[in-house]
């Protein structure tokens, strides 16, 4: 199935492109002045690594920021495979448009192609398991929509959007919750949850974050869809998905485990047999990749 970008994405590309563009651009690019004014070429935004694609089918609308007479034609689809020396797409237009465009275009393409080439390791890490690798809110600000994109691109799954499309309990609700009432434990958001779900939309769900086995077994007694296993290492992981299967509730409640995954890590954390792994590098650690737009004059 291919991958495009949607509405949310172009909507969070916008917003980003005018800060981009503005930033970089100013008052005017004062050295592609210089180039004759009726000049035009034609550009190759090539691949000098291997990479999985993410960001081409967004170029046009970037460089149309620039000059809406450019035109670019993409080569890889999003979400495949490229080798270095491939050429990822093309652009055409006056001179000073494409050299004004470059250095934000490849920003962006360098960046999401960055996270969906990561994310594709962690995939490839767990192949065969039944886990799936899913992101996390550690994105950077004001890209969220774009780098969750980029970790679909990459072969993974998105996780909660914001604190507005899923119910996450962690400590530091519980905290506060014990904090406001000492008799408010684990064992007693019941209520709270299922008023909870009544705020949720269409997939939305509700999850609760457990340290110990001892918390699980509480939790599996909750209206709950997933259960956040925190720090818990592959033996624990183990036991956790024993009880959740023997309680019967395999069907109900998915498992999933989070807290400092690695590359080195996660196909452990896989193999003890949770339906979940949640992954912040993803977004927050992932590397860009090397991209260059080779330009001819016409």
């Amino acid at each position: 199935m291919s991958i495009t970008p949607g509405k949310a994405e172009r909507e969070n590309l916008c917003r980003l492109l005018e800060i981009a563009r503005d930033e970089d651009l100013g008052a005017g690019d004062v050295t592609g002045a210089i180039l004759p004014r009726g000049a035009t070429a034609h550009g190759r935004f090539v691949a000098r690594q291997d990479l999985v694609v993410c960001g081409a089918a967004l170029l046009g609308e970037i460089v149309s920021a620039y000059d809406p007479s450019m035109t670019v034609t993409p080569h890889a689809e999003e979400g495949a495979f490229a080798s270095a020396g491939d050429v990822l797409a093309e652009c055409a237009g006056r001179a000073r448009a494409v050299l004004s465009a470059e250095r934000v275009a490849l920003n962006f393409l360098q960046r999401l192609s960055g996270i969906a080439s990561w994310t594709r390791r962690y995939v490839e890490a767990v192949a065969g398991m039944e886990a799936v690798v899913c992101d996390t809110r550690k994105t950077t600000p004001g890209w969220r929509s774009l780098e969750k994109y980029a970790v679909r691109c990459g072969g993974g799954c998105n996780h909660r959007m914001g604190l507005y499309d899923a119910v996450l309990v962690k400590d530091n609700h519980l905290a506060m919750l014990a904090a406001a009432d000492p008799k408010m434990a684990l064992s007693g958001l019941g209520d709270r949850l299922t008023e909870a779900r009544t705020r949720l939309g269409e997939g939305g769900f509700v999850e609760v974050e457990v340290d110990t086995l001892e918390q699980l077994a509480e939790a599996m007694k909750l209206p709950v869809d997933v259960v956040l296993l925190d720090n818990m290492p592959p033996d624990a992981l183990r036991e956790a998905v024993r009880m959740r299967d023997e309680a019967g509730r395999g069907d109900a409640v998915a498992l999933e485990a989070s807290g400092g995954v690695t590359l080195e890590t996660v196909r452990a954390v896989a193999e003890a047999g949770v339906d979940r792994i949640a992954v912040g590098a993803l977004t927050h650690s992932a590397p860009a990749v090397d991209i260059a737009l080779e330009v001819d004059l016409d």
